[in-house]
């Protein structure tokens, strides 16, 4: 079975013979499932130039933040210039990769950060938020340009080698959304399902990475067409729970927890981890992908790094296979 076949099977609960592991920036040559950037985030030597024209601060080896907002009023709207999205450089690292690895990779064409993550770049995280309250007219038209850009990217990524699209957009805190689930869905989950049917319309899965408690719009997430959900932090949730609500209706994507077991687990606790997410999301023929990521930069050792990967390697069999 090829690695495109196995994520494809597991996508669609069709018993493949094993967990499909992403690793995500490491190992490449391991992994099942490659991501490639087709928005132009990390631009330049330093890389620290978004091609939406704001420039990234950094203090450490993550990713930073954007060292300033570029519309300060709407009136700037009218001046400002979004990328092309037929810009000739989009697919480069994409073709390489494809060229590199062969046919047999599911590949992904990552969007990078998107919808209302770009929004917050472009106008202030801070102003954002208020203005869904205060401007809701402006800052629609900000989204439906940000929205737009992206949908006509995804259109270009077609018929290109690619087997999904990943979007990536955090909507959670620790305990909550960011907005009310009311608001989200008047606003934004419209948005969201006309790029997720542009994708399907264009044979693409779709692939949406969200941080935080994001319980109360998984329903929805399925609702409008997510194909494989990445909960980035699944020491929040509820695992068993998880798998009694949404098993075998989304294919979830998870890391063993970076907020704690990763980090400050042993063996035995990464490998329990691993267990509980296996035996509760992987339970239908499918519907569970290993999420792997060096992440030394908040401290993860190599020896940690290893366990995951093992332990998704030996425990990542779906209970049809046991």
């Amino acid at each position: 079975m090829t690695s495109k076949e196995r994520v494809s099977r597991a996508v669609r609960f069709e018993n493949p013979d094993r967990v499909p592991i992403l690793y995500f920036n490491k190992d490449f040559e391991k992994s099942d499932m490659l991501m490639s950037d087709i928005v132009m985030h990390f631009m330049g030597p330093e890389k620290d130039t978004s091609e939406y024209g704001f420039k990234w601060e950094r203090h450490d080896n993550t990713m930073g933040q954007p060292i300033d907002s570029l519309i300060k009023e709407y009136e700037d709207l009218d001046s400002y210039t979004f990328p092309d999205p037929a810009d000739p450089r989009r697919f480069e690292k994409a073709d390489e990769m494809m060229k590199k690895y062969g046919d047999d990779k599911y590949y992904i064409a990552s969007l990078s950060l998107t919808g209302f993550t770009v929004m917050t770049f472009l106008r202030g995280f801070e102003e954002t938020m208020v203005d869904l309250y205060t401007e809701p007219e402006d800052v629609a038209i900000l989204a439906d340009k940000v929205f737009k850009f992206e949908e006509e990217v995804i259109r270009q990524a077609a018929n290109r080698g690619f087997s999904a699209v990943a979007f990536f957009d955090d909507w959670g805190t620790q305990s909550n959304l960011l907005i009310s689930g009311k608001q989200w869905r008047e606003f934004f989950k419209p948005r969201y399902k006309r790029q997720f049917d542009l994708c399907h319309e264009l044979g693409m899965d779709v692939y949406f990475h969200c941080c935080g408690y994001i319980l109360d719009i998984i329903p929805d997430f399925i609702e409008i067409g997510v194909d494989i959900l990445n909960i980035s932090q699944p020491n929040i949730f509820d695992i068993k729970q998880l798998g009694k609500d949404f098993g075998g209706k989304v294919c979830f994507i998870c890391p063993v927890s970076y907020q704690t077991t990763s980090l400050s687990g042993t063996k035995d606790d990464i490998y329990a981890d691993v267990k509980l997410l296996v035996d509760n999301l992987g339970n239908h023929s499918g519907g569970l992908i290993g999420y792997v990521e060096e992440y030394e930069s908040i401290g993860l050792t190599d020896e940690n790094y290893n366990h995951i990967v093992n332990a998704f390697m030996e425990l990542g069999r779906y209970p049809a296979n046991v």
